[in-house]
């Protein structure tokens, strides 16, 4: 696209963000690398930003032009931060935004869908990625991850429901296009990997990758949420459980071709992107 200015990414050093930042560099656009701790990243401007706290806002918006933002992690209600800085970066000259949310929320939804109603509104150029779940819950530092590589278990209240698990590489390939394509998608996409899979195939998947058995324990709603609430805030708890019990009852069975049609690729698959995350490890 011509004419692009400055792009903040907001959650620079996290999954999709860290990503997103890589591709745009790459590209060679300039970005401003968002974080709480204004951590170096590769090729970009390292600036402070929390969402709590209005007085990091400004700089971080300074000669800024469009926006890519992960909202605040275990907030039950992140319109309460997110739409009074989004309101201020309209202000100060951002004309495109490209909100990451998830393919379990929908728009108007709870937490995260408050802010993809709101988001047309605000700017004439948007877009809402609503990724299903990460590929890299199984790889890198979530819940899940961690189970597998202490003692070989993920532990769902999923039970044989299936998910169309999707590549964070995937992800940062659309923000890429969302946020600098000529025209912006104006709408929210929905991604997903190229198959749907239960967290029992998940497992098997795993076991044969990684050359020791991994092994998927089936939890009730209620088990699901009191594990949850030792981790995260009970609230948030109580919807992570009810996402996978919606997960149980078909929601997240479903693939789209949106990776394909706005990359030009397919989407990649989870035996791929878990030989090529253990690798890195």
């Amino acid at each position: 696209m011509t004419g692009i200015g400055t792009t903040l990414v907001v959650g620079a050093t996290g999954t999709t963000g860290s990503r997103t930042t890589a591709r745009l560099v790459a590209a060679g656009h300039h970005v401003k690398a968002a974080g709480r701790r204004a951590a170096p990243v590769p090729g970009a401007e390292p600036v402070r930003f929390d969402w709590h706290d209005p007085a990091t806002h400004d700089a971080a918006l300074e000669g800024v032009d469009r926006v890519y933002l992960v909202p605040p992690v275990g907030d039950m209600d992140p319109a309460a931060v997110m739409l009074p800085f989004l309101r201020r970066a309209r202000a100060t000259g951002v004309r495109r935004a490209v909100l990451l949310s998830s393919s379990a929320i929908p728009e108007g939804g709870p937490a995260v869908g408050a802010v993809h109603r709101e988001l047309p509104g605000l700017f004439d150029q948007w877009a809402v990625l609503r990724p299903s779940w990460f590929m890299q819950n199984f790889t890198g530092d979530h819940a899940h991850a961690v189970g597998i590589r202490q003692d070989g278990t993920i532990l769902t209240a999923t039970g044989s429901g299936r998910v169309a698990f999707v590549d964070a590489d995937d992800i940062a390939a659309v923000a890429l296009h969302a946020l600098t394509d000529d025209r912006a998608p104006d709408s929210d996409l929905v991604l997903t990997g190229p198959e749907s899979l239960t967290h029992d195939e998940v497992a098997a998947n795993l076991t044969r990758a990684g050359g020791r058995p991994v092994v998927h324990h089936a939890l009730t709603p209620a088990q699901s949420r009191a594990r949850l609430a030792s981790l995260v805030p009970p609230d948030f708890a109580a919807m992570l459980a009810d996402m996978d019990h919606a997960i149980a009852q078909g929601a997240e069975d479903r693939t789209t071709d949106t990776v394909e049609r706005v990359t030009g690729r397919p989407p990649h698959g989870f035996r791929e992107v878990v030989a090529r995350e253990w690798g890195r490890s």
